[in-house]
């Protein structure tokens, strides 16, 4: 179904963001094909004049507004369970057919972000990632050397992501692509919000989360390199468990690791070739009776796990849901974490990596589709 014909809303969980509110809508309300249909605000605890700025904004604003104020206890004050109750509200509103996007609000969505979105979709995608940059004036306070260390580990982010992108390629998110899941920017179609179960309350990573969630329904997910946010990048945060706490943690101290999503290269080979194989596997049932319980042994043995636990998992429903079962139990998909002074050493082993998988008989513009069955029998 075309955008154009489904309720687009908007979904922005707020605290106290006097200071920011009004060019986050502003910048909604300016989007170049005009086509949000609605933006509901979640304001969460708020003590400034937040909801006194969106009054005095909304009759200058073409675009609807729906606001809910919210007083939560110290348990459910943070950024996540915020969220997770404005998607909510926002997926209603849009209805069964319709797409929920979620913001933030000290962010400004780049005049295209709506068009960037739609784009995306009209490729037949469940989710749309996008690029979230810090505001410049904001990102100039923080030291230079914060800066390099999340540019080294943003470029190793981006090699594992090439490396998963050859050796298991998705024809929903073809290079070039990103790897950010960040609540500043994630559209989701409700069919695919539903069926994941909706976002998790957690109080913190809630947008990671979503993303897993949606992963075990075999959700089609694309990292849009050109639907693109600006968020502040201050020191000071409003709930628990949001990006200001974590350069506000490092500015104090250095994270000694590197974050947890990244792990060594030949790991990553591993797990991207082991998906692969269990993705070939999972599609095979029913379809080669007499190769699928070789396939199935084959597969137990690369995964250090029993053939019958191998076989139980594959009988998931969705693939997604079979290869977190095997990921979870095998031994040889244990996550390993990268100490930062490791860096340099593991960058070098990726490029390695990346060079073979370039120059195998494989060819990287294979990202069009994914293992056929046939695999079985490599």
């Amino acid at each position: 179904m075309p955008m154009q014909a489904q309720r687009f809303v908007v979904a922005i969980p707020v605290r106290d963001e006097a200071d920011h509110i009004g060019r986050c809508l502003q910048a909604l309300d300016d989007q170049a094909n005009a086509c949000i249909d609605h933006v509901v605000l979640l304001l969460n605890n708020c003590s400034d004049e937040t909801e006194a700025v969106i009054e005095r904004l909304r009759p200058t604003l073409a675009v609807p507004l729906a606001v809910h104020v919210r007083r939560f206890g110290p348990e459910q004050s943070n950024a996540g369970h915020a969220r997770s109750e404005v998607m909510e509200l926002a997926a209603r509103i849009a209805g069964p057919e319709g797409i929920v996007a979620t913001t933030d609000a000290d962010g400004e969505v780049a005049r295209d972000w709506a068009a960037g979105i739609g784009a995306a979709f009209r490729h037949g995608v469940d989710v749309v990632c996008g690029r979230v940059e810090l505001h410049p004036v904001d990102a100039a306070q923080i030291p230079a050397a914060l800066h390099e260390d999340d540019a080294r580990e943003v470029a190793y982010g981006a090699m594992l992501d090439e490396i998963h992108a050859l050796a298991d390629p998705d024809p929903a998110d073809p290079l070039p692509r990103h790897t950010e899941h960040s609540g500043a920017s994630i559209a989701v179609t409700v069919t695919a919000y539903r069926l994941a179960g909706g976002m998790l309350p957690l109080p913190s990573g809630e947008d990671r989360g979503f993303l897993r969630s949606l992963r075990l329904v075999d959700a089609t997910v694309r990292h849009a390199p050109d639907v693109r946010v600006t968020v502040s990048g201050r020191l000071l945060g409003r709930a628990p468990g949001g990006m200001a706490e974590t350069i506000a943690r490092r500015m104090i101290r250095q994270d000694e690791m590197i974050d947890a999503d990244l792990e060594p290269a030949e790991v990553c080979l591993l797990r991207a070739t082991l998906r692969a194989r269990t993705r070939a596997v999972w599609q095979a049932r029913g379809t080669m009776p007499h190769a699928w319980p070789d396939a199935v042994q084959a597969l137990a043995a690369e995964a250090q796990l029993p053939v019958l636990e191998v076989a139980r998992c594959l009988r998931a429903r969705h693939f997604g849901a079979a290869w977190a079962a095997i990921e979870a139990a095998s031994p040889a998909l244990v996550r390993i974490e990268v100490a930062r002074r490791e860096l340099d050493l593991q960058a070098a082993v990726a490029q390695r990596i990346l060079a073979a998988l370039r120059a195998s008989d494989v060819p990287a513009d294979r990202a069009d589709s994914h293992p056929e069955p046939a695999a079985l029998s490599a």
